[in-house]
């Protein structure tokens, strides 16, 4: 008799053990972008986005955001598809880094997940897709890569937060320069 509850209770945990273990759902990865200005917004898959970085078509969604913008379509696509080359030790060095820590809670309130309630959610999603984009391209990352690893289905793109920032820095350019370069010699020296 007490074998056979020892056994059924065995039984019981492996596969209790089999569903928790073998089971677990894939964690997909981000599949749109809601673009959130003022009490508007609009959402483009991240599908759309690739195939218009890639080979330059667009959606008509797509095609009405792009145009906002009023860059040329050459100039967006050279923005998404540059390339960034950070070895893997380093990016993990600056996510981690009191720098870094700074940059990803700027950056939380501009972009960060659908029902994140709070900056630390933001920070932890924008640290994971960027480690795991720099990891998959074998040490380069570029915007299509970035939203391809984001943890979640569904990105929040702040452009209202991102004015604010854009406003108290001349160009984008400049303010990738700065977090790509400055930081990283730091971090190589140490």
């Amino acid at each position: 008799m007490k074998f056979s509850k020892f056994l059924i209770k065995k039984i019981f945990f492996i596969l209790i053990s089999y569903q928790l273990f073998f089971n677990i759902s894939k964690i997909n990865a981000a599949e749109e972008i809601k673009i959130i200005y003022s009490i508007f917004s609009r959402t483009i898959t991240v599908n759309s986005l690739k195939t218009f970085a890639d080979e330059g078509i667009s959606t008509k969604k797509l095609r009405r955001i792009l145009k906002a913008t009023g860059s040329p379509d050459t100039e967006i696509r050279s923005v998404l598809n540059k390339d960034f080359e950070v070895p893997i030790t380093i990016a993990s060095k600056l996510m981690y880094s009191e720098i870094g820590n700074v940059f990803l809670t700027r950056l939380s309130s501009i972009i960060h997940p659908s029902r994140a309630d709070d900056q630390r959610t933001g920070m932890l999603a924008l640290r994971a897709s960027v480690i795991q984009a720099i990891y998959q391209g074998n040490g380069k990352i570029n915007l299509i890569s970035f939203f391809e690893s984001y943890p979640t289905k569904t990105i929040i793109l702040d452009v209202n937060a991102l004015s604010k920032v854009m406003n108290k820095v001349e160009s984008i350019s400049e303010l990738l320069d700065f977090f790509t370069n400055s930081p990283l010699e730091k971090i190589k020296t140490n």
